[in-house]
Parts: C-alpha cells; sequence; structure tokens
C-alpha cells in the first residue's frame, strides 16, 4: 500500500504527546501545524522543488542539534528544512527552529511562531526541547547570515559559540548541514536598515528587482553525518573554538560538495 503523504496524513503520523484538543506541553497545536505546512508543503514541493540528501542522518527518533548556513535575505532556509523532516523523515518529525527575539514583538507572527514549534533563542527554550528528545534547528551565523548579499551567498560568517556548549551540556549530536540555493532564490543587492526600522525587523533586503520576493529556484539540503563532542559544555573557551571551528569547517565542505553537484559557480 503507498504511504499517505498529505500534511494531515503526515502531521497525525508525528511522534508527539498532544492531548485531546491537539496540543503538546510546549503549545504546539496541530491545527496550526496543518495551516502552517499546508503552505510549506506548496512552497516545498512546487515552487522550490526542494532536493534533499543525506536525510538519513537525522536520527529518526531522539535529540539532536541540526546546525547550518543561513542562505538567502529571509527565512525560507529554516521554513525549508522544517519542511524536510516533515515530509521526507519516516516517521516524519518536527523541527524547532530558534527565532531571532524580533519575532517576539510581532504578535501574529510571535504567535503562529509559537504554536508551531518555533520558539524564540533563549538556551531555556532550547534546554526544554533537547530534554524532550526533539530535534532544534540552530544557525549559528544569526541575522548576519541571512544578510549576506548575492556575491556572499556561499560564505560563512562568524559562528557564534553557545550551540555547542548546549550540545555539550544536554549530549546531543550534531548534524551539519547546508542550505543551497537561498541566495539565488532572493538575489540580496542591498539590506535597507531603515525599511527594517519601519517594518520592526532588524533590516529587509532589497533585489535587483525591488521587494524580497523569492524566485521559483531549485533549492537543496545537504544533511552531514552526525558529529559528536566530548565535555560538559563548561569546557575553556579555546576548546569549545575549536569544537565550533570543525562543524564550520564541515558545513563549509557540505556547501562546496552541494555546488559540485548542482553545477554552481
Amino acid at each position: 500500500m503507498a504511504r499517505d503523504d498529505s500534511i494531515g496524513s503526515l502531521i497525525d503520523r508525528l511522534e508527539l504527546p498532544f492531548n485531546a484538543l491537539g496540543v503538546d506541553q510546549f503549545g504546539v497545536s496541530k491545527f496550526h501545524l496543518r495551516v502552517f505546512f499546508g503552505a510549506l508543503g506548496f512552497l516545498y514541493r512546487s515552487y522550490f522543488r526542494v532536493k534533499v540528501h543525506g536525510i538519513e542522518h537525522v536520527p529518526k527518533r531522539g535529540r539532536g542539534m541540526l546546525v547550518g548556513n543561513h542562505s538567502g535575505g529571509v527565512a525560507i532556509d529554516g521554513a525549508m528544512v522544517i519542511a524536510s523532516l516533515l515530509m521526507e523523515m519516516n516517521p516524519p518529525r518536527l523541527g524547532h527552529a530558534m527565532a531571532d527575539k524580533f519575532i517576539n514583538r510581532l504578535p501574529i507572527a510571535s504567535t503562529w511562531s509559537n504554536r508551531t514549534g518555533q520558539f524564540t533563542g533563549l538556551p531555556e527554550h532550547a534546554e526544554r526541547l533537547l530534554d524532550d528528545d526533539r530535534l532544534l534547528i540552530v544557525f549559528p551565523e544569526g541575522h548576519l547570515g541571512t544578510a549576506k548579499l548575492y556575491a556572499e551567498r556561499y560564505s560563512l560568517v562568524d559562528f557564534g559559540t553557545g550551540f555547542v556548549r548546549l550540545a555539550l551540556k544536554m549530549k546531543t549530536p550534531i548534524i551539519p548541514f547546508a542550505f543551497l540555493g537561498g541566495g539565488s532564490a532572493i538575489p540580496s543587492i542591498h539590506n535597507s536598515e531603515l525599511l527594517g526600522r519601519l517594518s520592526g525587523v532588524p533590516y529587509v533586503p532589497l533585489t535587483p528587482y525591488g521587494a524580497p520576493i523569492p524566485l521559483p529556484v531549485q533549492l537543496e539540503v545537504h544533511y552531514g553525518a552526525p558529529m559528536v563532542f566530548e565535555g560538559t559544555g563548561n569546557e575553556e573557551d579555546s576548546v569549545i573554538a575549536a569544537y565550533v571551528e570543525r562543524v564550520k569547517h564541515r558545513i563549509g565542505q557540505l556547501i562546496e560538495d552541494g555546488r559540485k553537484q548542482r553545477g554552481a559557480s
């Protein structure tokens, strides 16, 4: 019998402790997930035609930290990674991204973000999710990563170090990934901080055609083998920095390997 890959069926197959009202202990709502993934499903399957490589590296059950590069002027990378976990895994899984703090200042966005499992990037949120054996999605470049212009789309800016300390403390494997195509989908040529202040966000990316409306470019996600580091999270800064550099280097390798596969210059 063919597997039912409709959005409703995938959400029903999530191995999460929803109560009778369809809400879990973090406030994630099945109703909101159906609406959210209904929109993402069209973008993922039809508009961007996302290709996923190495999904077998993501644990089917148990905690994991997915760490990757930002690509594109807005968070289409996070959205497509979240979609890939639901639509490509068996059983499907819900990814929890750590959202920038400005999201919490936008009433409607804040509510929908929380109801779909995307929480403000605070250590206590991340620890609770990992303690419950969830999948955490982290972009260590932060908003400076999404601010890359078109010419910088395959580069990596400085990584924060908190994700490694968290992975060590919570005994969590790091699954590196590369996201390709976002910089071509939204080919930013300038970031307007003025428009950002007016909109309540750090900046608004501008493209050759004006607004940051994504083009129907094929996107790709390349997952790498898990990386496990020894420690407690209380190591010296030099030790943590070395671990961070190893993760960053691995993501850089995945980006270059992915570029060669897709013939990107």
